[in-house]
């Protein structure tokens, strides 16, 4: 399974040749397997985004998101380990929504997907994809 970062998701929706060509090939490739995880955090990031006029929406957050699941996205949620797991993250700067990313991605062992140079070069196992690639 991959899991998209959020500006990873977002650009796979929106803006497609941010993505690297190796990358839009891995998204669809797991798009067809039905093993593409998207972070439910990544659609509180969105929001943030749309309210802040940095992104615009075609439809509600609410249609977007029910959309990319009904499509075959897999919504992955922040359970209790998923909570307790990114507070035990060691080495990884404090930004709440990375850490959560990156612990739903170990909790499913997933390959992130991500352009964030911060994780990109975070010293841990943490399967990883430079989504610029």
């Amino acid at each position: 399974m991959i899991v998209l970062d959020t500006h990873a998701l977002l650009w796979s929706q929106f803006e497609a040749q941010k993505l690297g060509r190796k990358t839009r090939a891995l998204i669809e490739k797991h798009w067809l397997r039905g093993e593409v995880g998207v972070p439910s955090i990544a659609f509180w990031e969105a929001g943030m985004l749309v309210e802040r006029r940095r992104i615009q929406l075609q439809e509600s957050l609410r249609e977007w998101r029910a959309r990319l699941v009904d499509g075959g996205a897999i919504e992955l949620p922040i359970d209790s380990e998923v909570a307790i797991r990114a507070t035990e993250i060691v080495g990884l700067h404090p930004d709440p929504a990375d850490r959560l990313i990156v612990a739903i991605t170990l909790a499913h062992g997933g390959l992130l997907v991500t352009a964030d140079e911060k994780l990109l070069a975070w010293r841990h196992p943490l399967e990883r994809h430079d989504a610029r690639t």
